[in-house]
């Protein structure tokens, strides 16, 4: 079989389309594109400070890669200040963590790394008829199996975005609106709208993804005596290396809130020249979901063979999709880096904490970076982050935010994601209410922040 443009026909690799209108099918204030932490949180937040908002999600339902990628816990809400572990990430996100809890399906707060991480696990069914409600409570608007395929600039002004193009089971629309946030993980938006972008490291590789899943029928006892609470399962896969194919070094096992269940994080998806899977390419990640459930089943037949309490495992969910960690950042008015989450950078403008080490998912491994400070491991995150070149009303928010290679690696855990979120749709909501621009907002937007809850950092 040919792939590519090969398999389109015509001489010249290419087919024709015809020309075509566009019908618009909704206008708002704010659109937002992704339903994960920081879709939600700016939709939320839009909402509640007056502005008519839309939100796009291409899946049935919303949690972004902590639903569809099976990641199952919050990340980066908690880190030392003072010496002490506490939430560090707060606002608009203790709803969400409250409506999850009220449903039954948040856990309490796990420790890992010798406690220098900490995160809280949910039940994904919970979070989903969560995050629905959330909306709903917050007059948000949601179009659900929506696939963002393009933008249409104003024709007065080229930086500036007139209408999302998406396309539903309804057919291509067009959605108006004054601002737009662009909260899909891998910047659809700013890539379509032509926006200068950095695609992983730079020089071919990137965060590795993994396809996460979850077993049952697990001996909850039995297994935390042989793995340890947190899934120190690193000499048994040792032991047993040369009967099974391991593609990285050590895992990392957590019971659920049922402790018969529990989540593996385990598996590492390689392209065909055993570089991290661009799941912007369409081949490299069709073939990456295949090769993902084939460890799945490996380390399945690991659990069952040579753990103790997993001997009846059964496999009860995979991920939807693969668990995608790194694809486009866009090139905005200030880069986080690395060094800045090491050395607990503090900003002017700060919107918000990042509260997650550096995690490096590299070759067949994972590695830790800390902060130099160990008594507080938390760095600010800047507006200008938000801020892509190239586009006067778009910002950016979450996992495609404006980051070099390290410093993505650590704020696009959720936490980090739901403060970019938050600060970007009260943004774009104050913006339009008190005529601001993104130069101007930033007092503004630090006052409502706080009085929202949420908290910038001792200097912010």
């Amino acid at each position: 079989m040919t792939t590519g443009a090969a398999a389109r026909g015509l001489h010249d690799g290419s087919v024709a389309e015809p020309a075509r209108r566009t019908p618009v099918i909704a206008e708002a204030d704010v659109v937002v594109a992704g339903g994960g932490p920081a879709g939600l949180a700016a939709a939320v937040s839009a909402a509640r400070h007056g502005a008519r908002t839309l939100l796009v999600e291409r899946y049935g339902f919303l949690g972004g890669m902590g639903t569809a990628g099976g990641v199952t816990n919050f990340a980066g809400l908690y880190g030392q200040r003072d010496g002490t572990m506490v939430q560090l990430v707060r606002g608009v996100v203790d709803e969400l963590l409250e409506r999850i809890d009220h449903l039954g399906g948040l856990n309490a707060p796990q420790d890992g790394l010798q406690g220098r991480i900490r995160v809280r696990s949910y039940d994904i069914p919970a979070y989903k008829c969560a995050a629905d409600a959330w909306l709903a409570a917050a007059g948000v608007t949601p179009l659900l199996h929506a696939s963002v395929v393009g933008v249409a600039h104003d024709e007065h002004d080229a930086a500036r975005l007139h209408a999302l193009l998406v396309e539903t089971k309804s057919g291509r629309g067009a959605i108006r609106a004054r601002w737009f946030i662009d909260a899909s993980g891998d910047a659809d938006v700013a890539h379509h709208a032509g926006v200068p972008y950095e695609l992983g490291d730079g020089h071919g590789d990137a965060l590795y993804p993994s396809t996460m899943f979850r077993v049952g029928g697990v001996d909850a006892e039995r297994a935390l005596a042989a793995v340890g609470r947190f899934g120190a399962i690193d000499a048994l896969m040792r032991a047993a290396a040369g009967r099974y194919r391991f593609p990285r070094d050590g895992a990392v096992l957590r019971p659920q809130r049922n402790p018969s269940e529990w989540r593996v994080n385990v598996t590492q998806v390689a392209n065909a020249v055993g570089r991290a899977v661009d799941a912007t390419d369409a081949w490299q990640l069709s073939a990456g979901e295949a090769e993902g459930r084939r460890q799945v089943i490996e380390y399945l037949r690991f659990l069952r063979a040579e753990v103790p309490g997993f001997e009846r495992a059964e496999l009860i969910d995979i991920g939807t999709q693969l668990g995608v960690r790194e694809t486009r950042r866009v090139s905005g008015a200030y880069q986080l880096s690395g060094d800045d989450v090491l050395g607990g950078a503090r900003f002017a403008d700060t919107i918000g904490l990042n509260a997650w080490p550096i995690e490096r998912h590299a070759a067949g491994r994972i590695e830790w970076a800390f902060a130099r400070d160990a008594r507080n491991t938390f760095n600010q995150l800047p507006w200008r982050m938000l801020l892509p070149q190239r586009a006067s009303n778009l910002l950016v928010a979450g996992r495609c935010a404006s980051m070099e290679h390290e410093g993505q690696s650590a704020a696009r855990a959720s936490g980090a994601c739901f403060a970019m979120g938050q600060a970007a749709g009260t943004a774009a909501a104050l913006m339009l209410r008190d005529g601001l621009t993104p130069h101007s907002v930033v007092p503004a937007l630090q006052q409502a922040l706080r009085r929202d809850g949420a908290e910038l950092g001792a200097d912010g």
